[in-house]
């Protein structure tokens, strides 16, 4: 029996202390048997989460090849990122699962659109009638997620507008909570939120609609919030494309890129937690989680706050546990403390998966 030894401050309870790993799992008392020392000193830390990503997308389209996907998956996980709840992705992807040094893998099934109301062959297009049906077939090819596009640009309106009618929507999200699943929903404009909401969504992707009126119901709600602040970033270039035809969603996709940073950090102080999410594989690269906890930093959550929901409390909010007796050994170790220096995220020490040391 091969074990690991380690000794460090773990974090969060800022506790300095021996741990080894055995079978891929923690434990505080020491083992009979001989360790080896993986580290001594540092910060400890469980690893990051990009709480949405792709799996299977890149820039430049699908990505159906195993070695295209694991190539993205090392990208994420050598910036740290050791969970990925995947939202949304159009290849099989489960291969990634199946890899011991690779990223734990949480998989949303395929987007559910409405034909002509999202990007082009990336989701499962359905009418709003047969919302409930395709939930249930998505619930059962994910790992406890759902994903819905909630709004994108009506042509005829010309500007983002609700793709779901709010009776079909709450039946959706009411029938993938009774199946044991979570909903995650795509939403860019303040619009299609109150129906959400009311609906019972569990998390928010991007969020930029975010008022003050609406951030106190979803705090009131429970619902969680995925910025994806890096993607959110290029609203302007997506802006410039669409100004000429459509130029009332132009304006309003600019506005949303203006008030982001205001709008998170308010969501933040008003008590909505706030998770790192990346939106990699669409328009960005895999491997940019570090690049958004800068982003929420900068947009005023305070930096503790932005590693803890990056780190322990994201893990805990998808069902994993930290780094605690037993739990499974998924742990970065930093030389300084990530929570005060920023610059620590690109030197990391030693990283940990399932108990083996791969970077």
């Amino acid at each position: 029996m091969s074990v690991l030894h380690l000794r460090g401050i773990f974090l969060p309870e800022e506790s300095e202390r021996d741990c080894w790993i055995i079978d891929g799992r923690l434990t505080f008392t020491r083992p009979a048997a001989e360790a080896t020392t993986i580290s001594t000193g540092g910060w400890v830390l469980p690893g990051f989460v990009d709480a949405h990503c792709h799996v299977g997308l890149s820039p430049t389209g699908h990505v159906p090849e195993i070695d295209g996907q694991v190539a993205q998956a090392l990208l994420d996980r050598g910036a740290g990122a050791l969970l990925l709840r995947d939202a949304g992705s159009p290849v099989d992807n489960t291969y990634i699962q199946s890899r011991d040094d690779l990223p734990r893998l949480i998989r949303a099934g395929r987007h559910i659109a409405r034909p002509k109301r999202y990007i082009r062959g990336l989701g499962v297009e359905i009418e709003p009638s047969d919302l409930v049906a395709e939930v249930e077939r998505q619930v059962a090819a994910g790992d406890g997620w759902v994903k819905l596009a909630a709004d994108w640009i009506d042509r005829e309106v010309g500007d983002l507008t609700p793709v779901w009618p709010d009776a079909e929507l709450a039946a959706g999200v009411a029938r993938a909570h009774e199946l044991g699943a979570r909903v995650a929903a795509h939403v860019f404009g303040e619009e299609a939120l109150t129906g959400l909401i009311a609906a019972g969504i569990d998390s928010i992707e991007h969020g930029s609609g975010l008022t003050d009126d609406l951030i106190a119901v979803v705090a009131a709600s429970g619902a969680a919030v995925v910025p994806t602040l890096v993607n959110v970033d290029n609203f302007p270039s997506i802006a410039l494309g669409g100004a000429a035809k459509f130029p009332r969603y132009a304006a309003h996709m600019r506005a949303l890129y203006g008030t982001s940073r205001e709008r998170v950090r308010n969501a933040f102080d008003a008590g909505v937690p706030i998770y790192t999410g990346t939106d990699a594989g669409g328009s960005l690269p895999h491997g940019l989680i570090r690049e958004e906890i800068r982003a929420l930093v900068g947009a005023g959550i305070p930096q503790p706050e932005v590693i803890a929901q990056a780190s322990w409390r994201g893990r805990e909010w998808l069902g994993l546990a930290g780094l605690v007796e037993g739990a499974e050994a998924d742990l970065i170790v930093y030389d300084t403390d990530p929570r005060v220096d920023l610059v620590a995220l690109y030197s990391a020490r030693r990283t940990v998966l399932r108990g083996a040391v791969v970077a």
